[in-house]
């Protein structure tokens, strides 16, 4: 099984599959793949079916039986019996697609599973009995099942806790939006600066490339502006209505209005429980369900303060939702309209540098240094990268650390790595030097990591001066800039 050449990246995801789906043992098995919408997963699974020689369904939206007379159609035409198939229920479904994997493994898609499941509450249970360990339809079977879905709420609790399948499945596969690098040459852009705005905008979801925009891409950086009104910004483009739509796909999401808030609350810089309580006008602690629920679908993150266990920050965790919450929402019913819609970008620069894509810069930074600042700058793999928040008490102030490594505890207290601070817009010198030993003192005083050998991490995105680049040589600070973080230096 050798991965077909129109499928970009996902080296790792197609191994694993592929190792599923090829294994020889007796016995039929169980595989769960998810990710959110756009991700590529349809494509991927049909590659593997293609591959193999399998059988690929993808459901929709529709009443039980009509699911079932569309299965039953499905296998007729994959199947060729001399009859055609119409099953009465799920179980004959299932004994089918056992036998189907008698003679040899043969792979078995049914896609957006949470569509049947939502009509058919009982499937996962059915499931559950057509997998039971000593049926011998089951042992006698090589087939290999994959249930893949998009409501990432409702796929994560599928395996989890007691629900019926727990403990069924050897494959549980998350199909992830590509890292920067990889969205960088998925777009096919050469200009780190370049690359870096068009991942502020719409991320790593590769379908917003190929379905949605039609490859139209910024062709240098001064065509940028010009993309992002005819390509996101422009009631024409698919794009114009996608932030909207990913709410909109969640099936746990029910109230609208409160998720939006939240989500404009945090794309606003209220990253803290309380800042977004604040904002939205609740309490705090009438905010856990909705941030859960946002968490649970994959569309925020939870990270914890890295020198301050009490606080949490909240992050979106797609571009997209955040440039609309920032430049779009505040100007919908004149986007809307097709109206002023260059005067409305032109007028956001402000909130588009300070909102999206400063903060998508430091996010950018906090993945380097996860994935690839081991290889030359750190010296050694972190086991937690986030931002963090360290009290002065002296100056009676609070220094907020963009970039936080911290390595693994080999004894009784955790090696910090790194501490780094990150500027999209400054030329950063030596008085960003200065703040960061600053801060390393006091962590270092603090006793919860040992600051003997953490390193001083500065990103920028306009460049350095002169003495900052002579204390480098020093050994003392370590400077990345653009080309670095996009692995071109």
């Amino acid at each position: 099984m050798e991965k077909p050449a129109d499928v970009f990246d996902r080296d790792r995801e197609w191994d694993a599959l592929r190792r599923f789906v090829t294994d020889e043992s007796r016995g039929a098995s169980l595989g769960v793949v998810s990710g959110r919408r756009r991700q590529g997963k349809s494509f991927l699974l049909e590659a593997v079916c293609e591959s193999a020689g399998g059988f690929y369904f993808s459901a929709q939206e529709a009443t039980d039986a009509e699911s079932l007379a569309s299965i039953g159609q499905a296998l007729t035409r994959h199947l060729r019996p001399v009859v055609p198939f119409a099953p009465a229920d799920w179980g004959q479904v299932l004994d089918v697609l056992l036998r189907m994997g008698a003679e040899r493994p043969v792979p078995v898609v049914i896609d957006e599973f949470p569509y049947l499941v939502r009509v058919n509450p009982a499937l996962p249970s059915i499931l559950q009995g057509a997998y039971a360990p000593r049926r011998s339809e089951r042992t006698s079977s090589r087939t290999r099942l994959l249930l893949c879905g998009s409501a990432l709420s409702f796929m994560g609790k599928l395996l989890s806790g007691n629900a019926p399948l727990r403990g069924r499945a050897s494959l549980e596969l998350p199909i992830r939006t590509l890292g920067y690098r990889e969205a960088a040459r998925f777009w096919e852009i050469d200009d780190p600066r370049l690359a870096l705005n068009v991942h502020a905008v719409v991320g790593g979801t590769p379908a917003y490339r190929t379905e949605m925009i039609r490859y139209d891409a910024p062709r240098g950086l001064d065509d940028f502006d010009d993309w992002v009104t005819r390509a996101v910004l422009s009631p024409g483009s698919p794009m114009f209505l996608e932030a909207r739509y990913l709410l909109a796909e969640e099936p746990d999401l029910r109230d609208g209005a409160i998720y939006n808030s939240v989500l404009n609350a945090i794309a606003n810089g209220n990253s803290g429980r309380g800042g977004i309580a604040g904002y939205v006008g609740r309490k705090s602690n009438e905010l856990a369900h909705p941030l859960t629920v946002l968490e649970d679908a994959g569309l925020i993150t939870r990270e914890v303060d890295a020198f301050r266990a009490n606080r949490t920050d909240f992050r979106i965790a797609e571009p997209l939702l955040t440039f609309y919450h920032a430049i779009m929402r505040p100007y919908w019913p004149q986007l809307s309209a097709a109206t002023a819609i260059e005067r409305i970008w032109e007028r956001s620069a402000q909130r588009w540098t300070s909102n999206v894509l400063g903060p998508r810069f430091e996010q950018v930074c906090r993945e380097w240094a996860a994935v690839y600042g081991h290889q030359r700058r750190l010296a050694d793999l972190p086991v937690r990268v986030c931002a963090g928040t360290v009290n002065d008490p002296v100056d009676r102030r609070t220094h907020e650390v963009d970039v936080v490594a911290v390595g693994y505890a080999d004894g009784s207290r955790a090696p910090l790595l790194a501490l780094g601070e990150a500027k999209w817009n400054d030329v950063m010198g030596l008085g960003h030097l200065d703040r960061l030993r600053r801060i390393r003192a006091l962590v270092g005083r603090q006793g919860r990591y040992d600051t003997d050998a953490t390193r001083l991490l500065c990103f920028s995105g306009a460049g350095f001066t002169d003495d900052l680049v002579q204390e480098q040589s020093r050994g003392e600070v370590e400077l990345i800039g653009l080309d670095e973080l996009y692995g071109r230096a």
